[in-house]
């Protein structure tokens, strides 16, 4: 038993402190492995085969799919596609392709495997799915965000080959408003237990009382049956804190009907709880094991967090008793060059780019996020709106959800909601975005039964939606935020105060802002306890809704993404972070408006090329740049923005004195200097107390010379599925960054990994995604690198016509499966 002891806690202590990609391997994880050494939960991501293109004698088991082409999951086959004005996706989607594919998988399933419940969980998969084993259909499922499993018991052949089929149908065009890709784009796992085990997303877990002194920790079982006889079990419930240690324990015998489900409590108290917060996000281990006649017959574990949440007018919301205001962004679903699919890299990628530009909320919009999202967000302290629905019943293109919404919506808001109750970064649930019917009487139901519905699960958070104004009069949704238990705003945070006066104890956090109002918002959320916070429209550029957020020229298409066709425009520019992970100019901005760990910061306002002149769009700013180098705008004026945190800033050109300005409050901790334009060096001085303290700079470059490239990490784990990014920048002969150079890059990789994507964040290039060339922009470019189930040395080379070729090395490691 110690030596068992023993392992448990090894392999946990690999669980919390590997990297999360590194969690999800093909083998057993810690506590959760049945008696026989059969893993619970497995990963069946490898050894599949794609088809593009309807083939309905695929689901039988005897088709020969020789031709078809190999590949491993996650997979979204738009994003491989060509970016196309005749892809019936349109700008919506970003103009990719769309259509009907096929997924094939033959496996062994052992003789030991029998008399197991044995079933296929989807994490998801876009869209209108059927799933077929050995021929027989399982059903299908429609909406393409949420998780879902079946039961292949009854039709499995055992110790023979089966085959899984899948047919995925995202031919019904438009069916979102944005880029959803095409397949199999989370991860699937095979799921084995005893007939007596814990049901799928089967453990709650709710702290009801924490203190820094102690937690009470209540586990809720839900236990099934599926033998026609009673059993008779003992539930034991341990606690694991990040240190490996045993933080509580407790057992109770329960007796199991035939046939039957049942739901057990069990209160844990934990004393000087390790709390979850943003900046020391600790998890702990829930480890639940069944025993009948003294043997374990289940096991398995779930992650959870202790923290408090709380949320009230007068103290607006509190994390472990603090007040913390919001400062969050909205996110769609999409890795950018890697479109839909969730490797577990890209989404900690994405939480780590979001928790680096100063947010500390994130808004999932308008779908629940993959399971790896919501660990990153757990495991780097990012607090979470998950939200189900961009529709309800009136819907918003011609094949979305509104075609399901009242046959499925139980189905898949239940599906969110178990399946993410646990995490702590989820603070609220969002169950609706800018609802069309949102001012009929009818809205006020259909909200209430949404609510209701979370509320049977999880009645730890508040629900809220997002509420936009339609043209009449805004108190006309007074009747719709009363059955939310916050209001959410899009673009109406100014309301807030006179709203405040009409209804005194309603909470109002803003869903969605525009960039621009950085400042006017930040100011609302500070001086409103009301108010919690704000989520910007977006966090991160994304594909699709074409040309959102972008500033033209005079002559060009005119107005806004809706208005017209604005093709090669294929993605949104409206973000903080674009393509490639570079922060723009008002990332800086507003995470100098919320946090203090960044006080200074530099960028130049584009000179428009007269006579023509920039225009702007209702979600962009100026195009703005950390750049000082603007060939042909010599003795021109160019506007120089200053961020500061400092009550003063000084600029200088060449070592001369241009002005000095007041950076306060007042002025919205912004200045502005007209500066006639000369090559040089350009810096920025903050000013205290007439003493010069924190700098920023800005050289101008010559012409391109070499290409540096730069990776997020040296090694990577030969998993199939882990990624390495590679950041590529042209640089002048001294190594200054040249935010001018667009030259064309081609990319080679030697050793066992493969290019999976590339971007330059310029979203009217409509090069492949896939492939290996593309253009830099504005300096810049972005590789990833996939492995592949091959350990080894990797080489990626990057040339360009005129350029030195440039080499980074990535090693490849094998898994390994813990320690003794």
């Amino acid at each position: 038993m110690k030596k068992y002891r023993g392992l448990v806690a090894a392999l946990i202590a690999a669980f919390f402190y590997q990297p999360l990609c590194y969690a999800r391997i093909d083998l057993p994880e810690a506590g959760n492995e049945t008696p026989a050494g059969i893993a619970r939960k497995q990963l069946f991501d490898d050894s599949w085969k794609f088809f593009l293109g309807d083939v309905p004698e695929a689901r039988s088991k005897d088709f020969r799919d020789e031709g078809w082409r190999d590949l491993n999951l996650p997979h979204d086959w738009s994003i491989e596609g060509n970016i196309s004005p005749k892809n019936p996706t349109g700008g919506g989607g970003g103009y990719f392709p769309a259509g009907v594919g096929w997924y094939r998988k033959t496996f062994q399933v052992p003789g030991e495997w029998k008399g197991k419940h044995i079933s296929i969980y989807f994490e998801g998969v876009y869209m209108n799915s059927e799933v077929f084993i050995n021929g027989r259909s399982l059903g299908i499922y429609p909406y393409g965000y949420s998780s879902f499993s079946y039961d292949l018991s009854p039709f499995l052949e055992f110790g023979q080959e089966n085959v899984i089929a899948v047919r995925v149908d995202n031919s019904q065009q438009m069916n979102s408003r944005w880029y959803s890709g095409s397949g199999i784009y989370r991860h699937v796992w095979m799921m084995v237990t005893g007939p007596v085990h814990v049901a799928q997303w089967g453990v709650a877990i709710s702290i009801p009382n924490v203190t820094s002194q102690k937690a009470a920790v209540q586990v809720t079982t839900r236990m099934k049956n599926e033998t026609p006889v009673s059993q008779s079990i003992v539930l034991k419930a341990l606690l694991w804190n990040k240190n490996s240690k045993n933080a509580g324990a407790d057992q109770v015998k329960v007796e199991l009907p035939a046939n039957s489900e049942k739901e057990i409590t069990q209160t844990i108290q934990v004393s000087n709880p390790l709390l979850w917060s943003l900046e020391s996000p600790n998890l702990y281990q829930a480890q639940i094991q069944v025993l009948q006649d003294k043997k374990v017959v289940d096991d398995t574990q779930t992650a959870f967090g202790i923290r408090s949440i709380k949320f009230t007018a007068v103290n607006g919301f509190q994390l472990n008793g603090k007040t913390v205001k919001i400062n969050g962004g909205c996110a769609h679903h999409d890795n950018g060059c890697l479109g839909a699919a969730a490797f577990d890299r890209a989404e900690e990628r994405k939480v780590e780019q979001l928790k680096a530009a100063g947010f500390n909320a994130v808004r999932t919009s308008h779908n629940p996020p993959s399971e790896a999202f919501l660990n990153a967000c757990d495991k780097l302290g990012m607090l979470v709106m998950d939200e189900a629905f961009d529709c309800w019943r009136k819907g918003k293109t011609k094949y979305d959800y509104a075609m399901y919404f009242d046959k499925w919506w139980s189905r898949d808001l239940g599906s969110m909601v178990l399946r993410d109750r646990n995490h702590p970064a989820v603070i609220m649930w969002s169950i609706g975005n800018e609802i069309p019917e949102r001012s009929e009487p009818e809205a006020v139901n259909t909200a209430k039964m949404l609510a209701d519905a979370i509320k049977k699960i999880d009645s730890t958070r508040p629900v809220t939606s997002a509420i936009v104004e339609n043209g009449k009069d805004w108190t006309v949704f007074d009747p719709l935020m009363a059955v939310h238990d916050v209001a959410g705003y899009n673009y109406h945070l100014f309301a807030a105060p006179s709203d405040h006066q009409r209804a005194p104890s309603r909470m109002i956090v803003q869903t969605e802002s525009y960039p621009k109002d950085a400042f006017t918002n930040w100011k609302l959320v500070q001086d409103n306890s009301y108010v919690i916070g704000d989520f910007v429209w977006t966090a991160i550029d994304y594909l699709g809704e074409s040309g959102i957020g972008r500033w033209y020229y005079s002559g060009d298409v005119p107005g806004e993404h809706w208005e017209h066709d604005l093709f090669p425009w294929h993605a949104a520019y409206c973000g903080d972070i674009d393509l490639v992970g570079w922060r723009k100019p008002i990332s800086h901005y507003r995470s100098m408006l919320y946090n203090n760990d960044e006080k200074l910061y530099m960028a130049v306002r584009e000179p428009a090329p007269e006579p023509i002149d920039i225009k702007e769009t209702w979600w962009s700013v100026w195009p703005t740049w950390e750049s000082w180098t603007w060939p042909g705008a010599e003795g021109r004026k160019v506007q120089v923005e200053v961020y500061s945190k400092y009550p003063k800033v000084r600029l200088y050109l060449n070592n001369k004195l241009i002005d000095e300005q007041a950076t306060t409050a007042e002025q919205q901790f912004k200045a502005t200097f007209s500066v006639p334009y000369s090559p040089g060096i350009l810096k920025a001085v903050g000013v205290e107390s007439n003493k010069e303290v924190g700098s920023a700079m800005l050289q101008t470059a010559g012409i391109a010379a070499t290409i540096k490239l730069t990776a997020d990490r040296k090694e990577m784990l030969a998993n199939g599925e882990d990624l390495v990014y590679v950041t590529i920048e042209i640089t002048d002969r001294d190594g200054v960054f040249q935010p001018n150079a667009a030259n064309r890059l081609h990319f080679k990789i030697d050793g066992p990994a493969v290019v999976a994507g590339i971007a330059n964040a310029d979203i009217k290039d409509t090069d492949p995604y896939v492939g290996d060339t593309r253009k830099a922009w504005h300096g810049r470019a972005l590789a990833v690198i996939r492995s592949t189930l091959h350990a080894g040395d990797i080489k990626l080379m990057v040339s360009s016509p005129g350029l030195p070729e440039s080499t980074i090395s990535i090693k490849a490691n094998t898994i390994t499966a813990g320690t003794e």
